[in-house]
């Protein structure tokens, strides 16, 4: 029988009788302030800061506050199902967690903690290139469960082939190719507090434990780790990248590859001609382009071009269940959650982010049954309308 999400409101209820309440709130938009209020400001600037004054991402969540739900009367929602097939995988709802970076300057459980919440719920969890743990070790915490593995694409291709080596050995079944970011983007909340992890080795964990990048330096990390830490600085991002390169990711991965940071519906013509098997509509929640078109606004015409010849996934500005049920009903096939779980492990570890996934996903439940649908299958951007014009 599919997982009934929803239940877990009956479970939070049924705790109170003993006097329990969350440890985190219900409400997820409130985990930005107490992130803010109990973790540092270098941290919480890492993660919750933006590109320039930060305009993208507030476009992103207009876009999204902006489509409304139209709710119907009188459909049989008694038994739901939110399962569904992504990259020819069945997953028990349309969410994965995104890949985020450097988790242990959040929690000192780091990815392995996210990985573990996401392996509990089952749903995808995408480990970030630029983890503060090795990817073998989050797979290892993670058992069977399925995994996702995001690069950022190298200059140096010896070491890409042996991270797409590395990664398909651990378990991780495909590819997320991240696209929009072959430089740092101006971050003023970054560079006010001059807050780098990278600088400080944090972040490079994957790099300081791969034989092609250690084969790279003239002493082991450990006896000259300033060093180790410009050479990963030299190559961490390409700017010189162009479509034809993607053959050599092609060649050097057999599972599915998705690019992400896909905003123009040309880009998704051209990811299907160059062979992938996916895309995702994102502009990195706003971190790389100040000035952006808002993710939501580019996800119909993304979808309309990719047809049924790419997976498209959806990540910026996703805060709630029911922003996940509007990027459904505009045409994404699942999507990816990012800063509402990385503020759950700042705040509480593993169970943090065991919180904020199943409190996305019964508000997904309840916000599906209440509009009249049993299945994400079902939406369509019929039941969505433009704020406040809109006539029956």
């Amino acid at each position: 029988m599919p997982k009934q999400w929803a239940d877990f409101q009956y479970e939070i209820y049924l705790n109170g009788m003993t006097g329990a309440v969350p440890r985190l709130p219900t409400d997820l938009t409130r985990l930005e302030e107490l992130t803010e209020r109990r973790l540092g400001p270098g941290p919480v600037g890492y993660v919750a800061g933006s590109a320039g004054n930060g305009s993208t991402a507030r476009a992103n969540r207009a876009a999204l506050d902006r489509r409304r739900i139209v709710p119907r009367m009188l459909r049989d929602v008694r038994e739901r199902d939110l399962s569904v097939e992504v990259l020819g995988r069945t997953l028990p709802a349309p969410l994965a967690l995104a890949p985020v970076g450097v988790l242990s300057i959040m929690h000192p459980d780091a990815e392995s903690a996210a990985a573990r919440a996401a392996a509990a719920q089952g749903v995808p969890y995408i480990l970030s290139s630029a983890s503060s743990t090795p990817m073998e070790e989050v797979a290892a915490a993670m058992g069977d469960a399925e995994r996702w593995f995001q690069l950022y694409w190298a200059k140096d291709r010896e070491v890409t082939r042996s991270f797409l080596s590395r990664a398909k050995a651990a378990g991780y079944t495909a590819l997320f190719v991240t696209l929009d970011t072959p430089l740092l983007a101006w971050r003023p909340r970054d560079l006010d507090q001059a807050y780098l992890p990278f600088l400080h080795g944090v972040g490079t964990a994957n790099y300081f434990s791969d034989p092609a990048f250690l084969a790279g330096l003239a002493k082991p990390v450990h006896e000259d780790p300033n060093a180790a830490v410009m050479h990963f600085v030299g190559m961490f991002a390409d700017p010189g990248k162009t479509w034809p390169d993607l053959a050599f990711l092609r060649e050097n991965w057999d599972g599915p590859i998705l690019l992400k940071g896909i905003l123009h519906p040309d880009d998704a013509r051209r990811a299907a001609n160059a062979g992938m098997d996916g895309v995702v509509v994102s502009n990195h929640g706003g971190r790389q382009v100040a000035g952006s078109v808002a993710a939501a606004d580019a996800l119909p015409r993304v979808v309309e071009a990719a047809g049924d010849r790419l997976t498209v996934l959806f990540d910026s500005g996703i805060r709630t269940g029911d922003d996940i049920f509007k990027a459904l009903a505009l045409g994404a096939e699942s999507v990816l959650v990012g800063r509402p779980y990385v503020y759950g492990l700042g705040l509480d570890g593993q169970s943090g982010v065991d919180h904020v996934i199943r409190c996305l996903l019964a508000e997904l439940d309840l916000t599906l049954a209440l509009s009249g649908h049993a299945s994400p299958a079902t939406l369509s951007s019929a039941d969505l309308v433009e704020d406040s014009v809109w006539a029956p």
